[in-house]
């Protein structure tokens, strides 16, 4: 998960637990491991981190995923992200980690992924333990390709609005990255995601 959706960290805290598989294959297609959406002034739009390889009915296991420095990416992230972000109130905050991890050397997706979480966890303070495992154990809830995906899921889990710097314009936009939360909200956003869930 890139820098997954505000709905995605609502249903990992509620749980207290995220579980990620480096050895799950055949993602599917669409799926949020390298695209995260945020909302900018032109609207929202997605970023995705490029990969070799294709993507669709991958077989390589997803530790095994490179990146590709295709197309200067790393800076057009950064270029999106300080459009989107650059006047909220906690972008300042937290802009020299984020620029380290997007303009990091990672080779693999899953170190990508894996620094952005770290970043994310430690600036909003969530209660969160994550563990990279394979495979997922039983008696745990696989959420994978049910969030942050082109359909609408079914989880119990409320669309809470929160201040967003771009709502004049298009009101509140849902089913952001956690990203959006962060920068408007910065720590207290975890009451936005706790609210979600109905804790």
């Amino acid at each position: 998960m890139c820098a997954a959706s505000v709905r995605c960290y609502a249903a990992a805290l509620k749980a207290g637990t995220l579980l990620v598989d480096l050895d799950e294959t055949h993602l599917p297609s669409r799926h949020s491991h390298h695209r995260y959406r945020i909302d900018g002034p032109n609207g929202p739009q997605t970023l995705t981190v490029p990969l070799v390889g294709s993507t669709n009915n991958m077989v390589t296991p997803l530790r095994d995923v490179l990146i590709s420095e295709h197309g200067d990416w790393r800076r057009l992230h950064w270029g999106a992200l300080y459009s989107a972000y650059g006047r909220s109130p906690y972008f300042d905050y937290v802009a020299d980690d984020l620029s380290r991890v997007i303009h990091g050397n990672q080779r693999y997706l899953h170190e990508f992924n894996r620094q952005m979480h770290e970043l994310i966890v430690e600036f909003m303070d969530l209660h969160l333990a994550t563990r990279y495992t394979a495979p997922v154990e039983e008696a745990t809830e696989d959420l994978r390709g049910r969030i942050g995906m082109k359909k609408a899921d079914t989880l119990p889990i409320a669309n809470v609005p929160y201040y967003q710097m771009w709502t004049a314009g298009s009101g509140f936009v849902p089913d952001l990255s956690i990203l959006d939360l962060m920068m408007n909200m910065g720590r207290e956003g975890i009451i936005t995601l706790l609210s979600m869930t109905g804790d």
